[in-house]
């Protein structure tokens, strides 16, 4: 039991001792050139076009639902003459593309796991092109955009499954928070790039109005396809594959470095030590893994639980809506309104590719979450108490509050919970289950979006602007989610982040912890279990071996000697 006192110790106290150099990542060695290599630059631009594609499809939507020619094919008339949708049509157009998210979310982790996260990449793409083709071609048939928007949907669903997790797996270690945030600020340059198309087209008096904003979206789908069979596959799949020289390479060139350099050496070993250590436990491991194995139960629930509070900060109410929202406060044109605040996200996403590595992801996650509470609670406070004259006309000058208070909302979302939650997700899970897992998580994201596009306007309808009240509560509790059970993995390797979930870190102690120098720490990756991850008793989850346990932890023979263990043969 030495072992397992002295893992215990590690991981209740902070170490005084420097973790192992070689573990930790080289950030103070490497210059800007190197941060900036080509090929970091090209996996940023062209595989995040997975996230432009997700954000030009999301913005584009908003400025249909006003454009008069949109209006007069598929809206609802009155009796007066005018046309408008009912909360239940525009709900559904809106809101069946995050329906087919979801499910391309869920089935995009076996696809890729069998074919390949590059391949898989493309073919995502060309469903989403076939999603569009469906909408442009209808004339004045408003489920056949809903219906193209669900094809549409599985495409974009893939896509925000595969591009952070191919970041995560190919990305140097020290530049991989910032490159899977890259993700984010490419939703956030697609939702203002949309914005911006929309404002040049919607005066245009014909189906073009909305057809050609629709149809740019083929460009977008063709560059990320092109420029993705220039890119390698990642090298953790590839060596699962058996393709271990690939992989050799392709960790090189992410690196910058030759092939023997120590970096490439080390990383070559860690995936070398996960395979040999998931096939002794036997090749296949069961889908409910992700929720019996040590400590996956706790780390499955906290990427739903993360990415369905992404959600729930109420972003997408300006997204989705924000045109009708800001018509509403009588302002005369809501498209440079909708402009703005796409401005406003894009911008400041910038600051939120430095605050992620500067700051790390606790602290950032926790302080936007209280100033996004902040942000909406005055906003749903001027919008209920403020915003109506004794008259039912409008206060403009609240109106103008209101656009500056959700423009420092859309501020405190961009720099954190927006592009740091994805960066969070894609790293706090073991390799072996990490495509079950991410896709999962992503698959709740996508749930709360169906949910709130579709239910938005019957609720804005009942209670008016304390709408935002419902969304300031739960950002005070992404703050409180965060600081009970998200452990900071700022500067550290995807195998020790592993490692701190599996010992049981303090999450608020856990920036201090460090791994003693030159001892191999347990990761579930290289912990040996059998299929069902069955004999692990829940106070015990992936600890040292004892006779009621078919596992190993990989630690030297001496150590398992003296606490009474068995060596695998």
């Amino acid at each position: 039991m030495a072992i397992l006192d002295r893992f215990k110790a590690q991981s209740r106290s902070p170490a005084s001792s420097v973790a192992d150099p070689e573990k930790k990542p080289q950030i103070l060695e490497i210059g800007m050139r190197q941060i900036f290599r080509p090929r970091i630059i090209a996996m940023a631009i062209i595989v995040s076009m997975g996230g432009f594609i997700f954000g030009y499809d999301t913005g584009q939507i908003s400025g249909f639902l006003e454009m008069p020619d949109f209006l007069e094919k598929f809206a609802d008339q009155n009796e007066n003459g005018e046309r408008s949708f009912s909360n239940w049509k525009s709900g559904l157009i809106v809101a069946l593309l995050s329906i087919g998210t979801l499910m391309g979310a869920l089935i995009a982790a076996p696809i890729s796991d069998k074919f390949g996260r590059k391949y898989s990449i493309i073919f995502w793409n060309i469903i989403f092109c076939v999603g569009v083709i469906v909408q442009i071609a209808t004339t004045n048939i408003w489920y056949q955009i809903s219906l193209g928007r669900w094809v549409a949907g599985l495409g974009v669903g893939g896509l925000s499954v595969l591009t952070p997790m191919y970041q995560s797996e190919t990305a140097p270690r020290y530049v991989r928070g910032a490159l899977v945030s890259c993700y984010q600020l490419f939703i956030t340059l697609g939702i203002f790039v949309a914005y911006c198309i929309n404002f040049g087209t919607e005066k245009t008096p014909s189906s073009a109005s909305w057809k050609i904003p629709m149809g740019i979206g083929f460009i977008w789908s063709f560059l990320m396809i092109v420029g993705i069979l220039f890119m390698q596959e990642s090298p953790r799949w590839e060596y699962r594959q058996g393709k271990i020289e690939s992989a050799r390479h392709t960790i090189a060139l992410s690196y910058g470095v030759p092939e023997d350099h120590p970096h490439v050496q080390t990383e070559i070993r860690e995936i070398e030590e996960k395979l040999e250590a998931e096939r002794a436990g036997g090749e296949h491991h069961p889908w409910y893994e992700i929720f019996t194995g040590p400590r996956m139960l706790y780390r499955t629930l906290l990427g739903i639980t993360l990415q369905a509070l992404q959600q729930l900060t109420g972003a997408n109410y300006y997204f989705y809506y924000g045109t009708t929202i800001f018509n509403s406060v009588g302002i005369q044109n809501s498209y440079v309104t909708s402009m703005i605040l796409g401005g406003v996200n894009f911008g400041m996403t910038f600051p939120g590719l430095y605050i992620v590595e500067k700051y790390g992801r606790r602290p950032s996650l926790i302080w936007g979450a209280l100033w996004m509470f902040m942000c909406f609670l005055v906003f749903a406070s001027l919008g209920h108490f403020a915003l109506p004259n004794p008259d039912g006309s409008t206060n403009q000058g609240i109106g103008y509050a209101m656009i500056v208070f959700a423009c420092l909302f859309i501020s405190g979302f961009a720099m954190t919970w927006g592009p740091i939650v994805w960066a969070v997700v894609g790293e706090i899970y073991p390799s072996r289950y990490r495509a079950k897992c991410m896709a999962l998580a992503t698959a709740s994201n996508w749930v709360f979006n169906f949910l709130i596009s579709f239910f938005t306007p019957y609720i804005t309808s009942a209670i008016d602007y304390r709408y935002g009240y419902v969304f300031a509560g739960c950002c005070f509790a992404g703050a409180v989610v965060v600081y009970l059970f998200v452990c900071e993995s700022h500067g550290r390797s995807l195998e020790e982040i592993d490692t701190m979930y599996i010992l049981g870190v303090t999450p608020w102690k856990s920036k201090n912890w460090h791994p003693t120098p030159g001892e191999d720490l347990p990761n579930l990756d290289s912990t040996y279990l059998t299929p069902g991850a069955r004999g692990i008793r829940k106070r015990q989850e992936a600890r040292v071996p004892e006779q009621l346990r078919r596992e190993e932890v990989p630690v030297t023979e001496a150590d398992m000697l003296a606490s009474g263990a068995r060596p695998v043969q």
